[in-house]
């Protein structure tokens, strides 16, 4: 009896045991399963995480939407890629149905077409960019606002995730073409004239001669400048804006009264390697030229070098303020100010900060410059400023003369060739004065091997008599510093808007004929 009862149990456990292994086994194909479902996601994820669109790209964002949703939660949680990871379909970042991407068609003659890098948060979407635009809409009922990103990453990740679409450049300036827009202004609502600016204008120049009259106007914080000391209305504006809101946020009535509480500001740039990265600087200049020794400007990127996290960690804790929080100094409040910025891994500004140990309480306000009303004037001003440059273009073109007020202009110079232009140190533009009725551009080369101008044609540069002109000795500074002596010229300017003949002589000795044309005539305050 007992020896029957020993081998049923021993019979008993080995079955167990056996079952036990099944289970194992069972489970570890199901998890392999599960894995290879979600690496099958992350495969799709990463294949429209690029920045060019092609024909397959609406496809790819459906197939990637809808192999996530046959996904499990436990499924959902595995994936990992290159660039996928769970939140890219998972995370909630507010009701898509709210944005509108104003791609709308029966555009008219008239397009204002706002141009952002983007955001796939949708919240700051609504608020940030669209806030932009509705103000430009009701500042200017008589154009058509429409909405491009140059982010296709972005682009791609709304569309997949929510079925929103929205134009790229390219898609926006064929659209703008097919629906036979005449006038175009541009406006941008990036921070400064930066890389993703330098990118827009190439964009814009592929499809200039479409349109009568097209005009970019300038970014947030207006012009770059050449150092950092210099300032603009719009730095002005920007800083007293940011820094009012971020200590209202705070339950302070300004930033002075923040600073007596020992409270420091933070505000977190971007950055970039960009020569534009001085705007940086140039906003702290501002914030200190009016007071606010308690607000300190950073950058994610770290660039420049005073702007990184741990060169102003050393700053704040320098100045003794016992309490930090940090606030975007960004258009948007979207993956930069939430996982950069205010993340919970251990290389966000928050964190670090907090493993500092210098301070009493670290912590954030997740808003963009976008849905400050003050900034949003910025916009609609520099919006004015470039409708205006394109109604006194359409105005003076053909006019046979240039009916400018005295003053002095930057304009564009245009001309039909590659070979002559003006150096890239001027950024195609020309200086126009006008005194008296009188206009004369001076334009400075990219060498000394043109050594001759005339206005008119080649043959009759030749003749006896023929007015030509001499050069001047100019001094052009690179964005790396570096100088160089080229020959520059005063030219006589009849008309704007219009080309007309200028002939070319080289250290060869032979004429060649050029059409020119300037336009876009800004007057530089003096």
């Amino acid at each position: 009896m007992k020896k029957r009862m020993v081998m049923f149990f021993c019979v008993s456990l080995l079955s167990g045991l056996m079952l036990g292994g099944c289970g194992s086994e069972g489970a570890q194909k199901q998890s392999v399963s599960d894995q290879e479902a979600a690496d099958h996601v992350a495969e799709l994820i990463d294949a429209i995480y690029v920045q060019e669109r092609t024909d397959e790209t609406d496809a790819q964002c459906e197939e990637a939407k809808k192999a996530w949703d046959a996904l499990t939660d436990e499924q959902k949680e595995l994936v990992s890629g290159e660039n996928a990871d769970p939140d890219y379909f998972g995370r909630d970042t507010g009701d898509a149905s709210k944005d509108d991407p104003l791609n709308d068609d029966e555009i008219g003659e008239n397009e204002l077409l706002v141009v952002s890098f983007g955001t796939s948060f949708n919240d700051s979407r609504t608020e940030d960019i669209g806030g932009i635009e509705k103000a430009l809409q009701e500042a200017y009922p008589d154009w058509s606002v429409r909405r491009a990103f140059t982010a296709q990453i972005i682009i791609n990740h709304v569309q997949a995730r929510d079925g929103e679409k929205i134009d790229n450049m390219d898609q926006a300036l064929e659209r703008a073409v097919e629906n036979g827009v005449k006038n175009l202004v541009i406006q941008p609502t990036h921070l400064m004239q930066g890389a993703e600016y330098d990118e827009l204008m190439e964009s814009v120049k592929a499809y200039a001669d479409q349109f009568e009259s097209v005009k970019v106007a300038k970014p947030l914080l207006g012009e770059v400048g050449a150092d950092a000391s210099v300032v603009n209305a719009a730095k002005e504006t920007v800083a007293k804006a940011v820094t009012k809101e971020a200590a209202a946020d705070a339950q302070y009535e300004s930033a002075a009264a923040a600073e007596e509480d020992g409270t420091a500001f933070v505000l977190l740039g971007h950055g970039t390697s960009h020569t534009a990265k001085v705007t940086y600087t140039q906003m702290q200049s501002q914030m200190d030229a009016l007071g606010y020794s308690n607000v300190f400007i950073g950058t994610v990127e770290g660039e420049p070098e005073e702007t990184s996290c741990e060169a102003v960690i050393e700053s704040v804790k320098e100045a003794g303020y016992s309490r930090v929080i940090l606030r975007p100094l960004m258009v948007v409040a979207g993956d930069h100010a939430n996982n950069d910025m205010a993340g919970e891994e251990e290389d966000s500004w928050k964190s670090m900060f907090e493993a500092s140990e210098a301070f009493e309480s670290v912590e954030t306000q997740i808003e963009g410059l976008g849905s400050i009303d003050a900034v949003q004037q910025i916009y609609v001003t520099h919006t004015a400023e470039a409708m205006e440059s394109a109604e006194n273009i359409a105005a003076k073109a053909g006019s046979g003369e240039v009916s400018l007020e005295d003053g002095v202009y930057s304009v564009d110079f245009n001309t039909d060739s590659g070979m002559f232009h003006v150096n890239e140190a001027c950024e195609g533009k020309g200086t126009l004065t006008v005194e008296n009725g009188e206009a004369t551009l001076h334009i400075s080369l990219t060498s000394k091997n043109i050594v001759n101008l005339y206005v008119g044609l080649a043959e009759d540069a030749k003749k006896d008599g023929a007015e030509i002109l001499e050069p001047t000795t100019d001094t052009v500074t690179y964005k790396d510093g570096t100088t160089e002596e080229v020959n520059g010229f005063d030219v006589p300017i009849k008309v704007i808007g219009e080309e007309f003949d200028l002939a070319l002589i080289g250290t060869k000795g032979k004429w060649y004929d050029h059409k020119v044309s300037i336009s876009d005539p800004v007057k530089i305050e003096e």
